[in-house]
């Protein structure tokens, strides 16, 4: 096999020029095609990042391509997903991969008669900022993790995104929007959960886009957009979770980590870098140990961004034969943990998490540092 793996990208939408734009950060990868049902919208990226454009079923039959990242809507993840995986393909989703446990299930089963790949995001959990967080964790710096909290609050979508509607449809909503890269950093620092409880409810029938090119236009609201959630960790952590689209403004940190002897400040989980701030009681303390972590390195305008590390790292892993990070097992996991949330929401009763997964390996700085062209 190559030791450069070709990436095909389907889905042509807002968030393909990511990938577009920083997949050649990467060694080991390579985007070579991209195709949409729009053809318009496919031929639009091909020619602003020079890509060859393809029909779906010409991006399914390419010979070029071994992996093919799905940027479709959430609702049509599973269904895109099971056709790239018969067609022989390696496949790379957005988050969320699966809207139910038994989705995922069966795209695994797929997968394991072909001999094939699933990899899913959010990746950001790969950044140096989580990952020095998750270095402080594993060497006990603080004591041992009891509790924490998490929040991510905002008024919504509507303002700003020029087709907002799946936000709020089911398979949207902001525990499936945004609890990815809360749950899954929450996963890969304290291993998986075993049980949940939340309260959910919707502050507004309908919201109103006020964005281009659709200002003006109605959205039906149609899956909670509050939701308080409390997650147990085998650990024996529990993790006060809040996630709404009803708030303007608020004054929580992103997520804050409490210790036997201490507290972790912990960055915005949607993000690769920022501050991570630890306190040995109640002082804050210096941790500016070495830790040059490349992944926490600012190269997209003010901030660190290093989207397509997990697609990379799943390609080098391919090419390697070992297990790669953003794997099935872990998505499938925190994808049962977010639709349990809803679930209990809806019924108002403690649930069990029925899946587990390892906690991914570490991404130190030389092991990130590795995965860079």
């Amino acid at each position: 096999m190559s030791k450069t793996l070709g990436i095909g990208i389907l889905g042509c939408g807002n968030i393909s020029a990511a990938y577009m734009r920083l997949a050649p950060l990467f060694r080991g990868i390579e985007v070579r095609a991209c195709a949409d049902i729009n053809e318009a919208a496919a031929k639009a990226r091909g020619e602003e990042f020079n890509l060859r454009v393809e029909t779906v079923d010409g991006l399914l039959a390419a010979d070029d391509i071994d992996i093919i990242v799905n940027l479709t809507i959430p609702s049509a993840h599973f269904e895109v997903s099971k056709i790239i995986l018969e067609a022989g393909k390696h496949v790379y989703s957005e988050k969320p991969f699966v809207l139910s446990v038994a989705e995922g299930q069966a795209l695994a089963a797929i997968a394991e008669t072909k001999g094939l790949r699933i990899g899913s995001a959010p990746d950001t959990f790969l950044g140096g900022a989580h990952q020095l967080a998750r270095h402080l964790i594993d060497k006990g710096a603080f004591g041992k993790v009891t509790s924490g909290t998490c929040f991510v609050q905002s008024p919504g979508m509507e303002m700003w995104h020029p087709n907002p509607d799946f936000f709020f449809k089911a398979g949207g909503g902001p525990v499936l929007d945004l609890g990815p890269y809360y749950v899954s950093n929450l996963v890969q620092l304290l291993g998986p959960v075993k049980r949940v409880a939340a309260m959910s409810s919707s502050g507004r029938q309908e919201r109103t886009i006020t964005s281009q090119p659709r200002f003006g236009e109605l959205i039906a609201v149609e899956t909670p957009t509050t939701i308080h959630a409390v997650m147990q960790f085998h650990s024996g952590a529990q993790i006060t979770y809040c996630a709404s689209w009803d708030v303007w403004q608020h004054g929580h940190s992103n997520m804050e980590l409490y210790g036997l002897d201490g507290t972790l400040h912990v960055p915005d989980p949607n993000f690769f870098g920022g501050e991570v701030r630890m306190t040995e009681k109640g002082s804050f303390v210096n941790i500016s140990e070495a830790w040059n972590h490349p992944f926490s390195k600012t190269n997209d305008r003010t901030f660190a961004n290093y989207r397509t590390a997990g697609l990379a790292d799943m390609a080098q892993a391919i090419l390697e034969n070992r297990p790669h990070r953003c794997s099935l097992e872990f998505s499938l996991h925190v994808v049962d943990v977010m639709t349990s949330i809803l679930a209990s929401g809806e019924s108002g009763r403690f649930i069990d998490i029925n899946t587990t997964c390892d906690r991914p390996e570490a991404l130190d700085p030389q092991a990130a540092q590795g995965l860079l062209a």
